[in-house]
């Protein structure tokens, strides 16, 4: 024997595989036996993890059902959106517009007839169409459904002519531009016929359908000039109503109550002082505000009587240069009505009912005590910069302002308003969004956000109870698997030991003799456990060649069912690498038993056998 102090340890891998062999028979049976165990483990793994992922695949993680959208009408705002999509799970979110307004026609190729599509918003990063094989629209692009390409008859690169309509002025009026198809759908996406293009695009059908202008696309349309609201209207009449008549006014005129106001209030919500005789009276609708409408239809019910009509709105503040806050009044009155009330005419006239012009509304009557600037500042949903005009002084204790002002001002505190630069006039700007599409990072994200967003009190469509099938059939399929794997795990292992042991019996006196020619006992301590995992490794390698066969096999029959990439059948990398591990694991804790036996041995028991 070599001198060397290793050699021991290098000769039992040698031994170990000359006993395996010389035993061949029992060792195949070993190997079989083993196999035996692993194979349909494996087949079980794969069918549950290939048939699970194609569910989700087929079923949950296709975009469609990642998708969470508004089950009803909301407002909001662009701060909203920064917030939201800024929550874990959420992949990507764009606003909507209204329905109504998210629907354009477009021009047959062949037929030239039009074909009706719904115009759903788009960005970089959507989910539905970067994961069905298109790209995101950039301006003047856009990406159609299989439905929509079938019906036109278009291809990517084809360009479709989308014409939007709108009624206005009692005349029709047509807009029409000019998509490149950048990408079809497959029909997982939708099947429903729709036009996927950038936002600022569905903005500016959603704007030109509203009667407004679009310069940046050559679209002519009014001004989107601010509508005024107000808290409510207070009626002026010199002589008292009737009960009768008091509520004649609030029919079919959208004011839900009308109460007698005592004249301090007209002061406080007017700066008119109302003289002794007339009487006042407050028609308002608590929660919301009252619009031009409303206005118009209560003075066709008071025609014919002596009245006066000053709308109002409480709590308006202004702040000039220095920060000190400033409350005005809105006061707008013909020449016979401020004679009615003894009080003087503004230069700005009667009530109007209209924004513009702007240089009208900026146009203030300053008390005698007024000792601040005339640029001042109103945050709203947007901050608004005015320059108040100087038309004329006051003996009432308020700044006095158009009553118009007042009703944009509202307006501007829960709308976006601005005031132009160029025409100088007060113009309404996007100040949130009706709808929004949003897709999460992974179905699992779904059931989150979507509570998290009911929450704030608002109705939300997903796919959540597929979802929860999906994951309570996975978890099913898990424990199942598990108690499988358990058993058969437990069987091989005892398998394994038994063999071992038993091997260790059979072979006392070649043991005893090892220990006479010089091995120790750490030495015969390593020979079960190389056996195991030599017996351990070809029962893996012929387990999962019986693996690799079946499935092809599985995978084989029903590839008719299958779409091009799924497997019925099929195991990860890491779930490979784990069953190999877990498998030596028990070959060698299986072993130990065998080799603890094998230190046990006596060589002295030889030497008295022979």
């Amino acid at each position: 024997m070599s001198s060397d102090k290793n050699y021991p340890l290098k000769v039992v891998p040698r031994l170990a595989a000359s006993s395996l062999v010389h035993d061949r028979i029992l060792t195949l049976c070993l190997i079989i036996a083993l196999a035996a165990v692993i194979a349909p483990l494996l087949i079980l793994l794969g069918l549950k993890h290939g048939t699970i992922e194609t569910l989700r695949d087929r079923l949950v993680e296709d975009p469609v059902y990642r998708e969470v959208r508004p089950a009803q009408i909301y407002e909001f705002s662009p701060e909203w959106f920064e917030q939201v999509g800024s929550w874990p799970g959420v992949e990507f979110i764009v606003p909507s517009v209204l329905p109504l307004s998210s629907i354009v026609h477009v021009e047959h190729p062949h037929t030239g007839r039009l074909e009706m599509f719904d115009l759903i918003s788009s960005g970089p990063g959507d989910p539905l169409l970067l994961e069905n094989g298109a790209p995101a629209p950039e301006d003047g692009q856009c990406v159609i459904t299989h439905e929509a390409a079938r019906v036109l008859g278009l291809e990517q690169g084809d360009v479709l002519e989308a014409r939007v309509t709108r009624s206005r002025g009692g005349r029709r009026e047509m807009a029409a531009t000019g998509l490149e198809v950048a990408g079809v759908l497959p029909p997982r996406a939708g099947s429903l016929p729709r036009i996927y293009a950038p936002l600022s695009f569905v903005v500016d059908i959603e704007a030109y359908k509203e009667g407004y202008g679009v310069p940046t696309r050559g679209w002519e349309g009014d001004t989107p000039e601010p509508y005024l609201s107000y808290d409510g209207v207070l009626l002026l009449m010199p002589d008292p109503m009737d009960p009768i008549e008091r509520t004649g006014l609030i029919i079919n005129t959208g004011f839900a109550g009308i109460n007698k106001a005592e004249h301090s209030q007209v002061t406080e919500k007017t700066a008119v002082p109302l003289p002794e005789e007339w009487t006042a009276y407050s028609l308002s609708t608590p929660g919301s505000p009252a619009t031009m409408s409303w206005i118009r239809a209560l003075r066709q019910k008071l025609r014919g009587k002596e009245h006066i009509l000053l709308p109002y709105v409480s709590g308006v503040v202004l702040q000039d240069a220095a920060g000190r806050e400033i409350s005005p009044a809105g006061l707008s009155i013909s020449r016979r009505e401020a004679l009615l009330l003894g009080v003087d005419y503004p230069p700005w006239g009667g009530f109007t009912g209209s924004a513009a012009p702007a240089d009208r509304l900026t146009r203030v009557l300053l008390p005698e005590d007024f000792d601040s600037g005339l640029e001042m500042v109103f945050h709203g949903v947007l901050q608004l910069d005015i320059e108040l005009q100087k038309a004329g002084t006051t003996d009432l204790q308020r700044l006095l302002v158009p009553a118009e002002l007042m009703g944009v001002l509202r307006t501007a505190s829960q709308r976006g308003v601005k005031l132009e630069s160029e025409s100088g006039e007060f113009a309404m700007v996007r100040g949130g969004f009706r709808g929004f599409r949003l897709y999460t990072e992974s179905i699992d994200d779904v059931p989150g956000v979507y509570r998290k967003l009911q929450e704030e009190d608002m109705e939300v469509l997903a796919q959540v109870e597929t979802i929860q099938r999906i994951q309570v059939l996975d978890a099913g399929l898990t424990r199942l698997y598990s108690l499988l794997a358990l058993l058969g795990i437990s069987g091989g292992t005892a398998v394994l030991l038994s063999s071992l042991y038993a091997a260790v019996e059979r072979l006392r006196r070649d043991l005893g003799v090892l220990r006479l020619v010089g091995l120790g006992r750490r030495h015969v301590f390593f020979l079960p456990m190389v056996q195991g995992l030599m017996i351990a490794a070809a029962g893996l390698m012929l387990g999962f060649a019986c693996y690799y066969t079946l499935a092809a096999m599985i995978n084989h029959t029903f590839a008719s069912e299958l779409a091009p990439g799924e497997r019925f059948c099929s195991l990860p990398l890491s779930y490979k690498g784990g069953i190999v591990f877990l498998t030596t694991c028990l070959a060698l804790a299986g072993s130990l038993v065998a080799a603890w036996r094998a230190t046990r041995i006596d060589p002295a028991e030889v030497i008295r056998d022979n």
